[in-house]
């Protein structure tokens, strides 16, 4: 028999989510975020997290991304891609500057190739994107084919928080609109896949035409009770 992939509950399928853990939390602030698995890690309150993210910016307390984490003080770093809101009005910011939030700004291309690399077990990649930038500073650089690249290394998690339209409890997943932007490299660079979906079918109920992340790669699976 298959293994039992289906979570009852958000709280159970993130109840081993640790101090101190590395996380991925798929999305583009709001659109493509698993906001319900998101809450129950913020209710869950562990802390020193090393976040990696897309972009996140959202003000609104009834709508989760990785700004309400970061408000919480329970991350202690973040790899994330700009756009994201650290400026002098922000929780993010003040942590920033007394010390207790380390922020690591990589452009939003070369941070896929990371998690890419990072999914696809490979052991760096040369890229041109930064070079000459301040976000290329003290990395080894390579010239490749007359363009100067420098290295950047892969991305991995413990876990990825992420989400998709449809499930089978086999773990497939079908994805819809933005959840495409994040979701499926984060769920095939993390130990443990955690995945929040619209609606959960039986073997069979997914075109199988239509299946972008493969079982194999998903731990759990929960349902978010309603459409993101």
């Amino acid at each position: 028999m298959p293994p039992n992939k289906v979570y009852t509950s958000t709280e159970d399928a993130v109840a081993d989510i640790l101090d101190g853990a590395v996380i991925m939390v798929a999305g583009f602030a709001r659109p493509g975020t698993p906001q319900r698995l998101l809450k129950a890690l913020i209710d869950k309150g562990v802390v020193e997290l090393t976040c990696i993210s897309g972009p996140w910016y959202s003000s609104s307390s009834n709508l989760w991304d990785v700004t309400q984490l970061v408000a919480n003080g329970q991350v202690k770093k973040v790899i994330a891609a700009p756009p994201i809101v650290l400026d002098e009005d922000t929780a993010g910011s003040r942590l920033r500057r007394e010390g207790r939030l380390e922020v690591e700004l990589v452009a939003q291309g070369s941070l896929t190739e990371r998690i890419r690399a990072g999914g696809a077990g490979i052991g760096g990649i040369y890229l041109p994107v930064q070079e000459g930038t301040s976000l290329d500073d003290g990395k080894e650089r390579q010239v490749i084919d007359g363009v100067e690249c420098v290295l950047e290394t892969p991305l991995r998690a413990d876990f990825a928080l992420t989400c998709a339209h449809k499930a089978d409890t086999l773990g497939n997943l079908v994805y819809r609109l933005s959840q495409r932007n994040w979701n499926p490299i984060m769920a095939m660079a993390a130990d443990v896949t955690i995945v929040e979906v619209e609606e959960i079918v039986q073997p069979g109920g997914l075109d199988p035409e239509h299946v972008i992340t493969p079982s194999i790669y998903v731990d759990r699976i929960v349902a978010s009770g309603g459409e993101r």
